[in-house]
């Protein structure tokens, strides 16, 4: 298990390149393994400048690459993994671990022990859990107290020391950066008990938990009778443990209010150790009744040093957290919107924020607008042909809002006007966009008394949660017909730029 290359690299949007490459390790030992184990189908490493355009344009974080493109963007290419193979001269270099985090795209090439044709399945290659391990491991080393650029430089000038103790020759011995720095030798660690594959080292310092419950709300709102709204809550548990010793032991308990909404669908990580079977039978496919487990759901695990997704879970949750009707009528270069906003009186009345992006397609630039608003504030983006409601972060007493008004556009132009290819005559939408701190729709949250931890020592468990909006849209009522959520993904997700 070992890696042929690492790379740091800063997104810069707007920039010739796109970004630039922060840090660079090759290991020509591993490489040389590469191409004997490879064989016929090995691919060299390339240099830093054709890797990194490669690699952006994979990630489709270069400005010019937003179109849709076949032989990236084809259904065919759907990538869950964050593991991509790169087109270098000709060739296809693969596996290449990357994922993109606070501006920064981290990356490596991990070793295949076998020739690449035909391609081997990712759970046989152990260096990529390897691969992962480093890379978060040297996330959490730049972004932990970091406070300001000049801190982050100075973390990065101590990476090749860093690196050459916790990865010699590119085979991972601790994936814990800070224990390396504070280690007087830069000593490497020994393990007497055998670890886990995502898991290559140990924590020294102060014991401390942290949980984070965030819960994504998509819907689709159409206020037609003959068309039904959707909307749909997915959850995600995120946990970074620093506890000492091999393979500490932790509980998290998940509990709900008595008229929360089941857990369903819910997906574990592999450090999880044992599960009540109700919680992997709870299906979204089958209808909820009065029977359906409500929790506690236990999670007994040994978590690795870096953060990670100890779960992932879908809930159908009685009722959308805002609903909406969008009405548009369009008169020769005109356009009429009324809009209502209605928050539900079970939600929380309290946003880190909360705005509707109204954009009309396929149009000229926005010349004049009259607009009446009863709550917020109103920006006009003319060139954008967009709208942005800013409403705040409170609805009013009434929890009720409306905008209507009348738009003026001027001549189209084929330069810069956004193109949708949906969005043509009435069919338009309003996508909302907000975050509610310390809430969940779902009303999951983590007790931090409830928290188990089996080490030495006396944990600090902090417990956060958050309801982000994913996906929340709002159809014309006028609209000849209804867009679904398929056909939305298929145009959307490389248009939507607001």
């Amino acid at each position: 298990m070992a890696l042929r290359a690492v790379w740091l690299i800063s997104h810069e949007p707007g920039t010739p390149l796109g970004g630039t490459v922060r840090f660079s390790r090759r290991y020509p030992t591993v490489e040389k393994r590469a191409r004997v184990f490879n064989g016929a189908s090995y691919v060299s490493i390339p240099e830093d400048g054709p890797f990194l355009k490669s690699l952006l344009f994979e990630l489709r974080l270069l400005d010019e690459d937003k179109d849709f493109m076949e032989s990236r963007d084809s259904c065919s290419r759907i990538n869950k993994t964050s593991v991509y193979g790169l087109p270098v001269g000709g060739e296809e270099l693969w596996p290449v671990v990357a994922f993109l985090k606070n501006g920064t795209v981290y990356a490596c090439v991990p070793l295949v022990e076998q020739t690449l044709s035909p391609r081997p399945p990712l759970i046989s290659i152990s260096a990529v859990s390897q691969g992962f391990e480093l890379l978060f491991g040297i996330q959490d080393f730049l972004y932990s107290g970091q406070k300001n650029d000049t801190e982050l430089n100075t973390k990065l000038s101590q990476l090749p020391d860093l690196l050459l103790h916790a990865c010699p020759f590119g085979t991972l011995l601790d994936a814990n950066l800070q224990h390396s720095l504070d280690s007087i030798n830069f000593a490497s660690v020994t393990h007497p008990q055998k670890q886990p594959a995502w898991k290559a080292g140990t924590y020294k310092g102060k014991p401390q938990v942290s949980i984070s419950i965030t819960e994504k709300v998509k819907s689709m709102q159409y206020d037609k009778q003959d068309i039904a709204d959707t909307w749909q809550v997915v959850g995600t548990v995120t946990c970074k443990c620093d506890l000492e010793g091999i393979m500490p032991n932790v509980t998290v308990s998940l509990n709900l209010p008595t008229n929360g909404s089941p857990l369903q669908d819910i997906l574990i990580h592999p450090c999880v150790t044992s599960l009540d079977s109700a919680i992997l039978t709870s299906s979204s496919i089958d209808a909820l009744d009065d029977s359906a487990f409500s929790g506690p759901y236990k999670f007994p695990f040994s978590p690795p040093l870096e953060s990670f997704n100890l779960c992932y879970y879908t809930s159908q949750v009685p009722v959308p957290p805002i609903l909406g009707f969008y009405q548009m009528k369009e008169e020769e270069i005109q356009l009429k919107i009324t809009i209502n906003l209605k928050l539900h009186e079970s939600v929380k009345n309290n946003f880190e924020f909360c705005e509707a992006h109204i954009p009309f397609y396929n149009r000229g630039p926005i010349t004049h607008v009259e607009y009446k608003v009863s709550f917020g504030q109103l920006e006009v983006f003319r060139e954008k042909s967009l709208l942005i409601w800013n409403i705040g972060q409170k609805f009013p007493k009434s929890m009720e809002i409306s905008l209507s008004g009348t738009i003026t556009f001027g001549a189209k132009s084929h330069e810069k006007q956004p193109f949708d290819h949906i969005c043509i005559g009435g069919t338009a939408y309003l996508k909302l966009h907000f975050r509610i701190l310390d809430y969940t729709l779902t009303g999951c949250y983590a007790d931090q008394h409830s928290v188990q931890v089996f080490t030495s020592g006396k944990p600090k468990i902090s417990t956060y949660r958050k309801l982000i909006s994913s996906d929340y849209y709002i159809w014309n009522s006028k609209a000849p017909a209804p867009v679904t959520y398929g056909s939305l993904l298929l145009n959307l997700s490389l248009q939507d730029n607001f």
